[in-house]
């Protein structure tokens, strides 16, 4: 019964943790990798037609990234293409994306329906949740499409689909 004990000391038993100091606090970390989705526009299109674009902002030190900060306009449809292509070609579990809002679209509505201020802002934390889950993951770390969604101005759609070739 005795060693019974002293195990479950041993395993509860603080580690000894060096202390921190200011310089360790304040460094830079070792990897880190921000992306941020802000400043959303309503753009008014040809035709009457107005869609909303959010500025997607990445920032990181990771060696998978070639550039490391940049700065695009991605509208809902583009989080959409980056979804199905990695749905389609990668091998990790693509989470969901914030609702279409189909009843926001609906005639007659007796607010600004998708432009309403607050659904906006809805939608926005939802993509900035969205596309950090998906550029934290190893795997899609390494895959074209994310690269090209982050820190290319316009996204090829004709792109060679796969994951990026590794420098040596």
């Amino acid at each position: 019964m005795m060693a019974e004990s002293d195990n479950t000391a041993d395993a509860t038993r603080r580690l000894n943790v060096k202390k921190q100091t200011l310089d360790d606090a304040y460094a830079i970390p070792a990897n880190f990798l921000e992306i941020d989705v802000v400043n959303p526009m309503t753009t008014i299109a040809a035709g009457k037609k107005r869609y909303t674009d959010y500025e997607v902002r990445m920032r990181t030190n990771l060696p998978v990234f070639k550039v490391k900060e940049s700065s695009v306009r991605r509208r809902y449809s583009d989080f959409e293409w980056l979804r199905n292509e990695l749905e389609r070609d990668s091998k990790i579990v693509v989470p969901p994306l914030p609702g279409k809002a189909w009843k926001r679209q609906m005639p007659f509505r007796g607010d600004d329906g998708i432009f309403d201020e607050n659904f906006i802002e809805e939608r926005r934390k939802g993509l900035e949740q969205f596309i950090n889950k998906i550029a934290g993951h190893p795997l899609a770390q390494n895959e074209r499409c994310l690269h090209m969604f982050l820190q290319e101005p316009a996204i090829d759609k004709n792109y060679v689909p796969g994951i990026l070739p590794v420098d040596k």
